[in-house]
């Protein structure tokens, strides 16, 4: 009968069902469907895939910069932990001289003292030569009961180290998971931006894929009139300029690629200047200035977690990196919710 038959599905339902889920995952648009109802919410507008596009982009820079701090973190916990795991080991050897030492030592004791100093005295046939011996006797067993008390030390420092060893690993095995986290994470959330921008007509991703690109050749002329405030601050911004057109991968730090933090720690370094890691630890890498005052080279700080850096250079623009598909470029700071800054030199 007609009332059984299995009702025909419509063409590219589970894309267009994904592009729903991948939307209200955003949280820049839901797609629900109406209870006792087969059809879903029509299609979403390009602006609307744009919007959650830029939404998942940015958590996946927030997830990103949870990547970079907790990557440090390991790669911190890791050489402390080989510095501690060596450190036991050389102990560990001179903890097995020292016993060898006390041992022989021991050994030699026992030959020369079997019997009571009174006895030996009375059985000896010198009694200035024995009288020497008891005071050798007597001086080796003063150094055996120092070697005694050094191989305890020694004991008790080796499992302290092994206690620190311990509690390093148990941090490393921490950081990594967090690593592992993070990771999926990033990719989950670069994996729904990609789904969003392949229900795009190729016109429209590839306007939505242009936009500020012709900033980011690495030609552009300079902007600003405003001069950088020192030498070193001038050897950044001129690194950012000739990283411009370069790609935006995440955990990258150069030289062929970076994500938001990598780009602005490289450009510091190669004027002298250590930076760490991640955006929330560079906010407090140097004194806070109002966005009034800011000059070229300071870093310029995006949304309310500091979830993205850019390296000002001069009238209201900056050099970032965005997010996959947009390389290095200039932007104006306008762009983004302003958070912060930060002069570094």
């Amino acid at each position: 009968m007609a009332v059984h038959r299995k009702p025909r599905q419509r063409p590219h339902a589970g894309s267009a069902a994904r592009t729903a889920a991948t939307l209200a995952f955003a949280g820049a648009a839901t797609a629900a469907v109406l209870p006792g109802s087969a059809h879903a919410e029509p299609q979403p507008t390009p602006t609307r895939i744009k919007a959650a596009v830029d939404r998942l982009y940015h958590d996946a820079e927030v997830a990103t910069e949870q990547y970079n701090g907790a990557k440090e973190e390991a790669t911190a916990a890791a050489r402390s932990l080989n510095a501690l795991r060596d450190e036991a080991a050389r102990r560990t050897e001179r903890l097995n001289a020292s016993r060898k030492a006390l041992g022989s030592l021991a050994a030699a004791e026992y030959r020369t003292g079997g019997l009571d100093p009174a006895v030996q005295l009375a059985l000896s046939s010198d009694p200035d030569q024995y009288l020497q011996r008891a005071s050798y006797v007597e001086w080796a067993s003063d150094r055996q009961a120092a070697e005694v008390s050094n191989v305890q030390r020694q004991v008790t420092e080796i499992a302290q180290l092994r206690t620190e060893a311990k509690n390093e690993l148990a941090a490393l095995t921490a950081r990594r998971a967090d690593l592992k986290k993070h990771r999926t994470t990033v990719r989950a959330r670069l994996a729904d931006a990609r789904r969003l921008l392949d229900t795009l007509s190729p016109a429209e991703r590839s306007g939505f894929e242009r936009v500020g690109a012709a900033r980011a050749d690495r030609s552009a002329p300079r902007l600003g009139t405003t001069q950088a405030p020192n030498a070193r601050a001038a050897e950044a911004v001129a690194f950012a300029y000739g990283a411009l057109g370069k790609p935006y991968v995440w955990g990258a730090t150069g030289p062929s690629s970076f994500d938001c933090s990598g780009l602005t720690q490289a450009a510091w370094r190669s004027a002298g200047v250590s930076l760490p890691r991640t955006t929330y630890t560079q906010i407090n890498a140097g004194r806070h200035v109002p966005r009034s005052e800011l000059v070229p080279g300071d870093l310029v700080f995006f949304y309310s977690g500091v979830s993205h850096v850019g390296l000002y250079i001069g009238d209201g623009q900056m050099i970032h990196a965005p997010h996959p598909g947009a390389p290095v470029r200039i932007a104006p700071i306008d762009n983004m919710p302003f958070a912060g800054a930060t002069r570094v030199a």
